[in-house]
């Protein structure tokens, strides 16, 4: 798994490639909490565009990470998210809490 992070004001956008499952999942989990305490982020949009696999580590990652913002009144927010991964957050109600965006521009602007 590969990732690409860029700071945007309190916004901290993560890029994802490759496979997020119990192999990737827990060095996913330690680089994005090192960034979000780093550069004091509020929102983290997480682009799922480059996903080609997730299970449900996958949904801990981010569970997890919402769970950590939340407490710090922050959010978190997905976007791009290709079809297979979407059903996988579909099937687990994670859109009833983290809402989904079809861009990262839509995620930046919106007041989430």
């Amino acid at each position: 798994m590969y990732l690409k992070f860029n700071k945007s004001n309190d916004k901290l956008i993560v890029t994802l490639r490759g496979e997020l499952d119990h192999h990737s999942a827990e060095e996913v989990r330690v680089k994005i909490d090192d960034r979000i305490d780093r550069d004091g982020v509020k929102i983290l949009i997480l682009d799922f565009s480059a996903v080609t696999f997730m299970d449900s580590s996958g949904i801990g990652v981010v569970i997890g990470r919402y769970k950590k913002l939340s407490s710090k009144s922050g959010k978190v927010v997905i976007a791009e998210a290709t079809k297979n991964v979407k059903r996988v957050f579909e099937l687990s109600g994670l859109f009833k809490i983290i809402k989904a965006y079809d861009s990262i521009e839509e995620a930046i602007n919106c007041n989430n």
